[in-house]
């Protein structure tokens, strides 16, 4: 391929991850939010959700974030297919998803995407547990602030996503977020 077209491939693939700044996290909507968080805003969070997590588990920071920051990266062509609907539907393993958005990019950027994305639907290193337990707590830290706002149908995603940790900073930091406000943070700097 010539340079033109694989930058030309790679800007793409940037572009197509703008959309997740715009797709909700369609999931929620079953428990009456009707304005959920978008993609990109629940990847952010787990990324710095498995930073943390990863400094409190002896596990690399920075491996971490990045298997958290293209965890979902598919759902911009297969959207964000709710628990339920998984049920009735068979979407391409996000494995084969990746591989068709970085078809046309650079091939170092295509074969280091598609490797994150590989380790962490299959890897079992200490990262990807950690990575794994980021994407559950971020849900279960949106839940409470979701059920603060009013939304009383979230104690299932509570309830699912504390028992799927399986790190004990993980389940510290949960049972934390369940017993404090979301705005408790503030206390920090008003004292």
């Amino acid at each position: 391929m010539e340079e033109k077209t694989i930058a030309a491939g790679t800007a793409g693939f940037l572009m197509e991850m703008g959309m997740l700044k715009r797709a909700k996290r369609s999931g929620w909507w079953i428990a009456g939010v009707k304005d959920p968080e978008t993609i990109a805003e629940h990847s952010f969070r787990t990324a710095v959700v498995g930073s943390v997590l990863a400094l409190m588990e002896g596990a690399d920071p920075a491996k971490v974030a990045l298997l958290c920051v293209f965890h979902d990266t598919q759902e911009t062509r297969i959207g964000d297919i709710p628990h339920i609907g998984r049920r009735y539907l068979s979407a391409a393993s996000n494995e084969k998803v990746t591989a068709d958005q970085v078809s046309a990019a650079h091939p170092a950027v295509a074969s280091g995407i598609q490797r994150v994305v590989d380790e962490y639907e299959n890897g079992d290193s200490l990262e990807v547990i950690v990575a794994h337990d980021a994407d559950k707590l971020e849900c279960l830290i949106q839940a409470v602030e979701y059920r603060e706002q009013g939304h009383s149908n979230v104690q299932n995603w509570i309830d699912t996503s504390l028992a799927s940790l399986k790190t004990a900073s993980a389940q510290e930091l949960a049972e934390a977020a369940l017993n404090m406000s979301s705005v408790e943070w503030q206390q920090t700097y008003l004292r």
